[in-house]
């Protein structure tokens, strides 16, 4: 009977002593720009609204290194011409993109030449917004 009672009150000093106990307090997740969706990174977006005819986003190498992009158009249709891939090295790469995209869809994957390059920025040229209205272009890379 005496031993229950003494694990009575070592069980009761230990849950009462965890439940004083401060906190603990983690670091918050260092900020990033980017999104993530499985292993694809959001990298960065500019609102297109037929006024202007190129767009740069800059990237920087600090975001990592890739071996595709995708790029993800939102809320109105767009005609893009050209993507300019200019990486971390000074080279460039232009895959073949005339594409119109309708609203909230996405290109094909763009397999990048080599193995992961680090992105320094990509160039889009687009043409008339055939739905009229802002569309939204995304770049994705994993």
């Amino acid at each position: 009977m005496q031993m229950k009672i003494g694990m009575v009150l070592v069980l009761t000093g230990l849950a009462v002593g965890c439940g004083n106990r401060p906190p603990v307090r983690r670091a918050a997740p260092p900020a990033s720009r980017a999104e993530w969706r499985g292993d694809w990174r959001k990298l960065g977006e500019r609102w297109v609204d037929g006024t202007r005819d190129r767009d740069v986003i800059p990237v920087g190498v600090r975001e990592g290194a890739y071996r595709r992009i995708m790029i993800v158009v939102e809320h109105s249709a767009l005609e893009m011409y050209d993507v300019t891939v200019r990486f971390a090295d000074g080279s460039s790469f232009s895959p073949p993109t005339r594409h119109v995209f309708a609203a909230n869809t996405r290109s094909h994957v763009i397999d990048l030449p080599g193995t992961r390059r680090s992105i320094h920025s990509v160039e889009f040229r687009y043409g008339n917004l055939p739905g009229g209205g802002r569309a939204e272009a995304e770049l994705w890379a994993e």
